[in-house]
């Protein structure tokens, strides 16, 4: 089973977590023949399964979290489920298409490969991507970011998630490969919106777990010395993707 590392901080999630740009969509639909019915796995507060009922007649998208599903936007299209990736109640051949954004690397992928084989048509498509660490077009922000990630909370973050590091080119992928294409999130954000990005990390939790504190306080601090006022500033997230053929 997964790991649910984001139950509590859903609203959080709901919130702050960015969007995916039209692109990415785009390049996994040039690969995709029918689009009858698609998988969102580990939708989390379904930013892919509404994204995605714009381009398929239905969309299940699941999550091993409650409290995730309960921020999901509701969508004719979509149907929202309880449950885990590697055993679901789907029919054996039932989707043209299976995603899994920002999640892949907290499942057991053996297990996982196996329901996918089962449940998707032949020659479907699956596409699994994920999201490196956030950039700042100032750098002393940047700095201050970098500085965070590796030394204040690098400890506490779980081991998968050098998955994501790696951009995932370490992830076992039992699938025919398809062109893998990198990709960008651009956002314009204020201070407190990056803060609230922040309290989202499970590095950060498992911090709050261990110390009793949470450390985004006194980054918010340094944060304001470098960034005075409170205009948007752009920053960015390297997207990847893998992309195969079942």
């Amino acid at each position: 089973m997964a790991k649910d590392l984001f139950s509590d901080q859903a609203s959080l999630y709901a919130q702050y977590r960015p969007g995916y740009p039209r692109g990415l969509y785009e390049y996994i639909l040039q690969q995709v023949t029918n689009r009858q019915q698609a998988w969102d796995c580990a939708t989390g507060n379904g930013q892919a399964a509404v994204d995605l009922a714009q381009y398929f007649e239905k969309v299940f998208a699941t999550d091993l979290s409650e409290k995730q599903l309960q921020q999901a936007q509701p969508h004719e299209k979509v149907t929202y489920s309880v449950t885990t990736a590697e055993q679901t109640p789907f029919a054996d051949n039932s989707f043209d298409c299976i995603t899994v954004a920002q999640a892949y690397h907290w499942f057991k992928f053996d297990d996982f490969g196996k329901e996918v084989k089962r449940v998707a048509k032949p020659g479907a498509i699956i596409a699994v991507w994920g999201y490196g660490l956030v950039v700042c077009e100032d750098e002393a922000v940047n700095a201050l970011i970098n500085t965070f990630y590796r030394e204040t909370v690098g400890a506490y973050w779980d081991k998968e998630r050098r998955y994501i590091d790696e951009h995932y080119t370490t992830v076992p992928f039992p699938y025919e490969p398809l062109p893998e294409k990198e990709f960008r999130i651009s956002v314009q954000w204020n201070r407190q919106h990056l803060a609230g990005y922040f309290n989202t990390w499970s590095g950060v939790q498992h911090f709050i777990k261990a110390n009793g504190y949470n450390p985004v306080n006194e980054l918010e601090v340094e944060i304001e010395k470098v960034w005075r006022d409170d205009t948007e500033k752009g920053f960015y997230f390297p997207l990847f993707l893998k992309l195969g053929k079942i």
